[in-house]
């Protein structure tokens, strides 16, 4: 039992430290690896959870179809293989059969964006999650540097302004850009400076290094290195989010997933350049402009175990049920495309 133990410790260190770049379809089965961003962590974890389970064809919950149901966006794939065995299949790996047993497990770790691109480039993990671009999280790297990460959009982020349910109930539904880069710089510093109640003002950030920070500031303030003033910053969106929770005078920038309109995290209307964006009506619009690009990065190039994933996010299927379902935006079909052009091709 010891010596069997000592193999999946070796297999698991492998997956790790392999990199998993360039290594052919079928002859790499060590764990396929992930860390990064909380924002994009909802979409990767979702996802490794259902290739993980490996569900077969006639599932109806998780893959497939049967008398009871099918999943979305399921019908457009024609296929009696279990979930994983038919991504993974598709370049060249050996499929299993057997529900919780895919042709290679995949593991997500969380953190941040920096962390993740930053592992990815160490070659600790196959694929780095990010919530804002490389260039914006390695600002200190040499162009020949960032020509290295592979960029794999997987969706879109319409980055909501949250407050706490007693600020909204009080009448605080919408801010002007203006007023969110004053909160932030500390120039406007109670509620009723905004309609509000007279209560003091708790600006919480992400933490420095995190793509919603980061992207936070390149696009409210045009510099992702722009100054702010927030009183308290936290490293995960869940931090944020329960942080809001408890709180009666919060706001925060966080990731749409978290936002909860009838609840504890509701969503305020933004003016910015003469132009209301709201939850639920043009949030994810082209024109709104604290929307952001999700990033899966790999290095140099992209294994076939990579591709097989990501690939699997990129149909309609995972757009769907991995994206979607998080209440994220889906790629359009023309930059869903663009994003499948940049994989290796399918063996089949």
């Amino acid at each position: 039992m010891a010596a069997t133990g000592t193999g999946i410790a070796a297999t698991a260190l492998a997956g790790c430290l392999g990199g998993g770049s360039g290594s052919d379809g079928g002859s790499d089965t060590g764990p396929l690896t992930a860390d990064g961003s909380s924002t994009v962590y909802p979409i990767a974890n979702t996802a490794s959870s259902y290739w993980n389970g490996n569900s077969p064809a006639d599932d109806g919950e998780y893959w497939g179809s049967n008398s009871e149901g099918s999943v979305p966006g399921w019908s457009q794939i024609k296929t009696d293989k279990n979930l994983a065995d038919y991504f993974a299949g598709m370049y060249g790996f050996e499929e299993t059969g057997e529900r919780s047993t895919p042709p290679y497990l995949v593991n997500v770790a969380l953190s941040h964006s920096g962390t993740g691109v930053q592992a990815v480039q160490k070659g600790r993990v196959d694929i780095g999650n990010s919530s804002a671009p490389v260039e914006d999280e390695l600002p200190d790297a040499d162009q020949s540097t960032l020509d290295k990460f592979i960029d794999h959009v997987l969706g879109v982020d319409g980055q909501p302004i949250v407050v706490s349910r007693e600020v909204y109930d009080a009448g605080v539904t919408k801010l002007t850009g203006d007023q969110l880069k004053k909160i932030y710089k500390k120039e406007i510093t109670n509620w009723s400076e905004v309609g509000g109640p007279d209560k003091e003002i708790q600006a919480i950030g992400r933490a420095e290094g995190s793509g919603t920070d980061t992207a936070f500031r390149a696009n409210l303030y045009g510099n992702p290195d722009a100054p702010i003033k927030p009183d308290v910053r936290k490293g995960q969106n869940q931090q944020v989010k329960t942080l809001i929770k408890n709180s009666d005078n919060g706001i925060a920038y966080l990731a749409l997933a978290f936002t909860e309109p009838d609840g504890a995290t509701p969503p305020v209307a933004l003016e910015l350049e003469g132009t209301t964006y709201e939850y639920g009506k043009n949030l994810g619009s082209k024109g709104y402009p604290l929307s952001r690009d999700l990033h899966n990065y790999t290095w140099e190039d992209t294994s076939k175990k990579e591709a097989a994933f990501i690939n699997m996010i990129l149909t309609d299927f995972g757009q769907k049920v991995f994206v979607e379902s998080n209440n994220y935006f889906k790629l359009p079909q023309e930059r869903r495309t663009a994003q499948k052009d940049k994989l290796p091709s399918p063996n089949k």
